[in-house]
């Protein structure tokens, strides 16, 4: 297999990208799996390499991180019984990994993981667009019934009689007028 793209589908790689701390990461069974190395060897090059990676490049699951992962995500299953809590690789820990790793593998599939990363935040951007957009909408909304409301009380209080209104000038029915004639 000459590419990296016959090797890991982009899709693929979008569906191990979990949201965690408010980041967008992969965890580290996951990064090993997807540039053809052992958890162990990442971590061993993470570890040699740590000055690498600042904390919005690396964190470690804590205990609850790690049962929640677990409980949500069914491919990471097999971290349930590991003594060791996982790390969590952001957008640019994954690249700094694929660096540190230094495989030819490693370094094409960093591209592919870059444009999953980069996929998942235009659909965020989207996301957060189209929300923008129906709040305008739900305002407008608010401001054309609260004109509706002012319009509907301005006619109500036309339509309603005065005090002091004088009678009304004009023909009357005839029961009327027969009622005025029998006095």
């Amino acid at each position: 297999m000459s590419s990296a793209k016959a090797l890991i589908p982009v899709e693929r790689i979008e569906g191990i990208i979990i949201h965690l701390r408010g980041r967008k990461v992969i965890i580290d069974s996951d990064l090993a799996k997807i540039y053809g190395v052992t958890t162990k060897k990442l971590n061993q090059a993470v570890k040699r390499n740590i000055h690498r990676f600042p904390s919005d490049f690396l964190f470690q699951l804590s205990p609850k991180e790690k049962e929640e992962v677990v409980t949500i995500c069914d491919h990471l299953l097999s971290l349930k019984f590991s003594p060791h809590l996982p790390f969590a690789f952001t957008e640019h820990g994954a690249i700094m990994a694929a660096s540190v790793l230094n495989s030819n593998r490693a370094i094409q599939v960093s591209v592919f993981v870059v444009r999953a990363f980069i996929k998942l935040r235009e659909i965020a951007s989207r996301d957060k667009e189209i929300s923008r957009r129906l709040d305008e909408l739900e305002l407008g909304l608010g401001i054309h019934d609260e004109k509706i409301n002012v319009i509907l009380r301005a006619l109500k209080k036309l339509m309603a009689p005065r005090e002091g209104q004088r009678k009304k000038i004009g023909f009357q029915l005839k029961e009327k007028r027969a009622a005025y004639r029998s006095r």
